[in-house]
């Protein structure tokens, strides 16, 4: 299969603000119907984001760590690239000839392998493109592809599946989402408790360069229909990551399917179980069991 004709080169680390502030400039009344800022659907582009010699950033790494969980190591959290690639997927999403706003779309499900450990002494060179739109009962869905390359070997790549709300179509479950598989079954807290800030999501944003206002502060959160903030997605999948670490392989795909929203402040319940083929993971409300996410190590 053909990739992507329209490929280009990112520079530079950048600001996360400005394209944040771009990505924001779809949903604000009247600036939305502006040429290259109006988003009408459509199919996706046909385009392809690197950003090439990519070193990591030992304070970076250190910070996401910290606020992740994870303990010092000789080797990149398996969850990490994905800091990487964020730049990328937003410079897809805030591109004129992408068809949907960036704020509101919704992340379903994420998939990241690792296939060897990385070295945080290794220069990467980071790509992404977006494919795969197809119909949900809930409205649009479609994938981000990332792929880290270390020289010319593949190290680490995920799908990344948003979900664009909108008209849904009713035949969409028993097609296109039966292909997604099996739902994820959520798993018991087991004792394993985290209380979380209400500071969380403002102190992901400052290492993960989302700074979505829906994760940020009470009045942000509730302009989006929130109660009150929420954790990341993303966040909530590398404490797990982080909880699992010391028995992760040094090759292993890592999935899950996010569930419901981790209003902040507040404190989940993680549980974990071994299984024939992996580990089977959530996080859950310890006063329901409700899921927030559940996963999978194979």
């Amino acid at each position: 299969m053909a990739g992507p004709t329209n490929e280009r080169l990112v520079e530079g680390d950048g600001s996360a603000v400005p394209t944040m502030l771009k990505a924001a400039l779809p949903i604000v009344p009247g600036v939305n119907l502006l040429p290259g800022i109006a988003k009408k659907g459509g199919d996706l582009p046909d385009l392809r984001l690197t950003r090439k010699g990519v070193a990591i950033d030992l304070d970076h790494l250190a910070a996401y760590r910290e606020v992740c969980g994870f303990e010092p190591g000789q080797h990149l959290p398996l969850t990490y690239p994905h800091m990487l690639a964020f730049r990328l997927h937003m410079g897809i999403m805030t591109d004129s000839s992408f068809p949907y706003a960036a704020i509101g779309s919704v992340h379903l499900r994420n998939a990241m392998t690792q296939h060897r450990p990385i070295a945080p002494t290794e220069v990467l060179d980071v790509t992404a493109t977006a494919i795969n739109k197809r119909p949900h009962s809930k409205g649009i869905i479609f994938d981000f592809i990332t792929t880290v390359t270390s020289g010319d070997e593949i190290v680490w790549d995920a799908v990344s599946t948003y979900l664009r709300p909108g008209r849904g179509d009713k035949d969409a479950l028993s097609q296109s989402e039966a292909a997604e598989g099996e739902p994820f079954e959520a798993v018991p807290g087991n004792g394993t408790e985290w209380k979380l800030k209400g500071d969380l999501g403002r102190r992901f944003a400052a290492v993960s360069g989302d700074y979505n206002p829906i994760h940020l502060y009470p009045l942000t959160a509730k302009a989006f229909g929130f109660p009150s903030q929420i954790a990341h997605g993303i966040w909530t999948k590398a404490r797990c990551v982080a909880a699992l670490e010391s028995r992760i392989p040094d090759s292993a795909t890592v999935e899950v399917e996010f569930k419901k929203p981790v209003l902040l402040p507040t404190k989940v319940a993680f549980g974990s179980r071994i299984v024939e083929n992996g580990i089977d993971f959530s996080m859950t409300n310890p006063k329901n069991n409700a899921p927030h996410l559940a996963g999978r190590v194979r």
